[in-house]
């Protein structure tokens, strides 16, 4: 039964549509319509409309009276997101908002992963966004000189990262030029005069990049923050955005040494079942020597993702999760991009996008381990940020559309995944002690990123009590806590040092969704029902983590 609308839903509705104007990104990724030709502005004018809207949008909401529960909590995620974007902007956060993984320096280009590229129409679209490339990064640009005017600039590390980034992408082999050689409808074929201006749109995008990479090297490197510690009024900001939650910093930084260690004490125990008196690290070079947990090729990689994913769809669904149809269909993605990093893409609203989860391979590698990445999967896929964002947009009958389509956060949705991660443990789908160890891998890798964010940006003593934090000690660290190769440890801790507060939402995340379980089954006593508390909590959408904590307490 479709819900009628109130004055909050009318609101929350006209935001998106806001967001989806202002943002021909987020209007791509959602699926709606109008912008496809479009790039995002990013600079200081219109930073500045986006803080008078939303100071606007607050003073409306605040006035607004709740009709019934749904209300009530659109009400209190809206209002706690809102204030903390006026909070960013007012700190300055916004003018030095760069790192290596998920500022517009990537954004710019990453649309296009998932921009429609079936028709010719779409592709007349894209070169006239290809052509806005260099607009919109100009408009970044400006912001991030303001960032340096004021000596607040981005970390040197930060910024040496992303001018190495363009110059992949600026590359005579680089995307945009790769793009445009690939340019195709999925039926016909293009004109010769579009295919012409594709390739001309693709230059000029290049160029914009171009232009982009030197203002980073005369201008903004110049100005670079030499401290890569955000400091703590700064961190308290960025923390609650990414969780939704205010936490105890000090005592989160405990918990997570003592999660590490509980995480290793556990590892330790699965890698004496792969091979008896075997440490850790014993174990996993036993396992890489295993040619039966080898995947070759990038091929290969892509068939054994979307084989895992398909079955884990059939068995969850109907058991411990309600799967919609249109939910079951999840593309498993090789990314066109060789930065490294395994991401998800919802689905376009109408579903007609369907979710994909992307691998982005790093240049050279070329051999992937099974029992690795078998967790990976679900924490992309099902159950994890698959279901959990295409159960929000599926259920538009109860919910406005900036909860099912723009309420998101890193703790309800990476806690989220690592929750699924856990809860697929528990459920025997990782009962072979070498996919254990993997999930464990991952799990220890999320507990000592909390440590290190906190650690690096609270400025904390080192754990040896040599000192404060810094990078070579953290990239030491972080070595000795993951598996993976050291390319990979490097890009992770550079994004830890240039994304504080996000790393840790996924463990915290993790802990929060928990004890929100926990909680809820010590209510309903003999009554509780786990599908039932997935299938509530999902059907919430993407909410701050006190906001669901409070919801799931009256539910």
């Amino acid at each position: 039964m479709k819900r009628q609308e109130t004055p909050i839903d009318l609101l929350a509705n006209e935001l998106v549509l806001h967001l989806a104007k202002r943002s021909p990104s987020f209007a791509t990724s959602i699926g709606y319509p109008g912008g496809e030709a479009d790039m995002d502005n990013l600079s200081p004018e219109a930073l500045a409309q986006d803080l008078a809207h939303t100071k606007s949008t607050i003073a409306n909401l605040e006035k607004l009276g709740t009709q019934d529960e749904v209300d009530f909590v659109t009400k209190d995620a809206l209002l706690q997101t809102l204030h903390g974007e006026a909070a960013q902007y007012e700190s300055g956060l916004v003018f030095r908002d760069m790192n290596n993984i998920a500022s517009h320096a990537q954004g710019a280009r990453d649309v296009f992963d998932i921009s429609p590229t079936a028709t010719e129409s779409d592709w007349e679209n894209l070169a006239q966004r290809m052509r806005k490339v260099g607009a919109s990064l100009e408009g970044y640009s400006r912001s991030l000189a303001i960032g340096a005017k004021n000596q607040d600039a981005p970390a040197i590390r930060q910024i040496e990262t992303v001018i190495a980034q363009v110059e992949q992408i600026t590359a005579k082999d680089g995307f945009f030029r790769t793009f445009a050689a690939s340019a195709k409808p999925e039926s016909g074929s293009l004109s010769d005069s579009l295919k012409k201006e594709i390739v001309e749109a693709a230059e000029e995008a290049t160029e914009g990049y171009a232009a982009f990479g030197e203002f980073l090297r005369n201008e903004l490197l110049p100005a670079g923050n030499k401290e890569d510690a955000i400091g703590l009024e700064r961190y308290k900001l960025l923390s609650e955005k990414f969780l939704g939650a205010k936490v105890d910093l000090d005592e989160t930084y405990e918990w997570g040494k003592e999660e590490l260690s509980r995480i290793i004490a556990e590892q330790t125990e699965v890698a004496n079942q792969i091979k008896p008196g075997a440490s850790v690290e014993e174990a996993v070079e036993f396992l890489e020597k295993d040619p039966s947990t080898k995947l070759h090729g990038t091929d290969e990689l892509q068939k054994w993702m979307q084989k895992l994913s398909d079955q884990a769809i059939e068995a969850l669904s109907g058991t411990h999760f309600e799967i919609a149809e249109p939910i079951k269909k999840l593309e498993c993605m090789i990314a066109p991009t060789q930065h490294g990093g395994i991401y998800y893409t919802g689905p376009s609203d109408d579903f007609s996008r369907p979710g994909r989860m992307w691998w982005s391979v790093p240049v050279g590698v070329t051999e992937f381990d099974t029992w690795r990445e078998t967790t990976t999967v679900y924490h992309e896929g099902v159950p994890g940020h698959h279901l959990q964002v295409a159960q929000a947009t599926y259920i538009r009958e109860t919910l406005n559309a900036w909860r099912r389509l723009a309420s998101w956060t890193s703790g309800h949705g990476e806690g989220w995944a690592l929750y699924a991660e856990r809860l697929m443990a528990d459920l025997g789908f990782l009962d072979n002690p070498a996919d254990r160890l993997g999930m464990l891998d991952g799990q220890r890798m999320r507990a000592a990123r909390v440590v290190l964010d906190i650690g690096v940006h609270l400025k904390k003593p080192k754990l040896d009590g040599t000192g404060v934090w810094d990078f070579d000690y953290a990239l030491d660290f972080m070595g000795k806590n993951v598996n993976m190769s050291p390319e990979f440890v490097k890009f992770e801790v550079t994004r830890y040092f240039g994304w504080p507060g996000q790393a840790p939402a996924y463990k915290v995340g993790q802990r929060i969704w928990e004890q929100i379980r926990d909680d809820y089954a010590a209510r309903k006593g003999e009554s509780f029902d786990i599908k039932e508390f997935h299938k509530t909590a999902l059907n919430l959408g993407g909410l701050g983590l006190d906001t669901l904590r409070n919801a799931m307490a009256r539910a």
